[in-house]
């Protein structure tokens, strides 16, 4: 299967597991502890796998766009540092 494919289907489930938490986190006081226990917690867990294989799909445009250019500008004066 391709990249593009997976990440497909990869971006919505991880867009409603993000939305799931602050959800799940705020109906917690209306619900019993088994309901929070799956959706709150599953949820966290399956969010966490979620963003691991979304993060090793798109490792190599986390390298380019963050890891090189740290390397590249190591020891350079920035706009931020003062002579």
């Amino acid at each position: 299967m391709e990249k593009s494919t997976v990440l497909k289907v990869v971006n919505p489930v991880l867009a409603v597991l993000i939305l799931n938490q602050p959800f799940s986190g705020f109906l917690s006081s209306w619900t019993n502890w088994d309901a929070f226990e799956t959706m709150h917690v599953g949820g966290g867990i399956l969010l966490l796998m979620f963003a691991a294989i979304h993060l090793k799909l798109n490792w190599k445009w986390v390298q380019v766009n963050f890891l090189n250019n740290a390397k590249k500008n190591k020891g350079k004066a920035g706009p931020d540092t003062l002579p």
